[in-house]
């Protein structure tokens, strides 16, 4: 399967307890974060009898929950997933929330993230009779406690979270409680919430809510209340809420393209609204081009995550907005192409150039990133035909060089334009074909959140790798290699040579 030139975020989770509409309710929580996966989705509910259902299938939110279908995951608590791909394929088998029967119970679990040390512990695992039904890395998490000696399930999530590395915001329910977790670094976002309620007796009641963003609350009209810190544990049961701390501190490393791209612009993260964060990363990039004498009559975005950089582009600049390229949101999947091939013909069918906007004057273009590079030559190509004098591509982040290990589509330095060795940025312009190409520094981004900078993860445009990916070193040194000389060796990589402590045995 061929790469998409967009990074794609891994997964999104929710869960609601203590409400009797949970299933609906956990339904339009996942529809508000369908841009975090759109591969497959589930629903595990527990029933009013406390047993659990659960319903999974590939395809969106809209797609696969029929009316009948949350009519029968009717329940007063319910956790649910959507998923793009990290580890383990893109097939119904993979799709989530997992859900298990063993000697301590019935559990479901989803989780975002990515493990970096699950091919380890899966290999010894099954070296010691365990069976794997999927191949994802959370199914690791669920055999680990299988194996824990604790039979609470606080004690055995908590144990068994303490042996994985990497990252993890996951929502697990049971029949007596839900906990909702993050790793100790709080790479991925998980945000609490809660909704007042009255029954038929006109008793008020309290509805704990678990979301991979905040604005899975506003659909349900819930109370954003505050992050799930990083390395926090929260358990909620028919008592109420408890925190719990059981993992050593480390010192966080938020995915900072969280904001540039990921989360959705209305979510607040870390204290600051999306939005905000992305019209500041404009208004630096507006700074950045002046600083090079680069102007041009008109500032346009390629939709949507982009839009609110172009604005503080454009604001901070004085050269106006126009909308120079308007999106298609009717554009599934291209199962059909024409035999005679019409050139760029995906491209030309998520967006249409405005040439009354574009004819003749010279463009800034802002995106919010470069993969492969080959839709971004595309797009340059579209607007040039549309007639745009010159096109200046502004990107509001710096070249991503690196891959990711900690939950984003891109594992693999060949999917990179801007890779280590393959790092010229005068080349990279030339094959995407615009006038100039400008990223968004690394300083600028950072300041741009207005957090403290060192407690980001920005390890895909540094490599600066907070944990160090142990499961795929082989592999990048190959890559490596590959890139540089055509053909695999022991090429050394900088930012791995040194483990230290994450290096250690992860044996039970």
């Amino acid at each position: 399967m061929t790469t998409p030139d967009i990074p794609r975020e891994k997964c999104g989770v929710f869960g609601i307890y203590g409400h009797p509409e949970s299933a609906v309710f956990t339904y339009l929580g996942l529809y508000a974060l369908q841009h975090r996966g759109q591969e497959s989705a589930g629903i595990c509910s527990r029933l009013d009898d406390g047993s659990m259902r659960f319903h999974r299938d590939m395809g969106r939110v809209a797609e696969i929950f029929p009316e009948r279908e949350l009519r029968r995951l009717k329940g007063d608590a319910a956790i649910g997933h959507v998923r793009y791909s990290t580890t383990g394929a893109s097939r119904l088998l993979n799709a989530q929330p997992i859900y298990v029967e063993f000697d301590k119970g019935r559990l479901a679990l989803a989780h975002n993230g990515n493990l970096v040390n699950a091919r380890r512990i899966r290999r010894r695992l099954e070296a010691g009779g365990s069976i794997f039904t999927t191949t994802t890395d959370s199914e690791v998490m669920v055999h680990l406690m299988a194996h824990s000696p604790h039979k609470k399930p606080v004690d055995f999530v908590a144990d068994a979270l303490r042996r994985v590395e990497g990252s993890y915001s996951l929502v697990a329910l049971t029949p007596d409680c839900m906990i909702a977790a993050r790793d100790p670094r709080g790479i991925r976002p998980l945000c609490l919430g809660s909704r007042n309620w009255t029954d038929d007796g006109g008793v008020e009641h309290k509805a704990w809510i678990v979301a991979s963003e905040s604005c899975a609350f506003g659909v349900i009209d819930a109370e954003y209340e505050r992050p799930v810190n990083p390395g926090e544990l929260v358990l909620i049961t028919d008592d109420g809420l408890e925190s719990h701390y059981p993992f050593p501190p480390h010192r966080e490393a938020f995915c900072v393209f969280e904001y540039v791209y990921f989360a959705h612009p209305e979510s607040k993260i870390r204290g600051r609204v999306v939005y905000e964060v992305r019209k500041e990363l404009g208004r630096r990039m507006a700074r950045q081009l002046a600083g090079k004498g680069i102007t041009g009559d008109v500032v346009i975005s390629v939709p949507d995550s982009s839009n609110p950089a172009a604005l503080g582009l454009a604001r901070e600049s004085g050269i106006p907005y126009e909308l120079g390229l308007i999106r298609s949101h009717y554009v599934g999947r291209t199962f059909i192409e024409p035999k005679q091939q019409i050139r760029d013909f995906g491209a030309k069918l998520k967006y249409n150039a405005v040439s009354s906007v574009l004819k003749g004057r010279e463009v800034i273009c802002v995106d919010d990133s470069i993969v492969r590079g080959t839709t971004a030559r595309k797009i340059v190509k579209m607007l040039k035909r549309a007639g745009a004098a010159k096109v200046h591509l502004a990107i509001s982040c710096p070249p991503w060089r690196y891959p990711c290990y900690y939950g984003i589509d891109v594992s693999n330095y060949t999917e990179l334009i801007a890779n280590e060795v393959s790092n010229d940025l005068e080349s990279i312009r030339d094959f995407i074909g615009c006038d100039s190409l400008t990223y968004l520094s690394l300083d600028n981004l950072l300041a741009a959140t207005e957090l403290p900078v060192d407690s980001f993860c920005h390890a895909c445009f540094d490599g600066s790798y907070r944990v160090p990916p142990v499961d795929f070193l082989e592999s990048a040194r190959k890559q490596l290699d590959l890139i540089a000389h055509g053909e695999p060796g022991e090429r050394p990589h900088p930012p791995f040579d040194t483990l230290g402590d994450d290096e250690r045995d992860w044996g039970m």
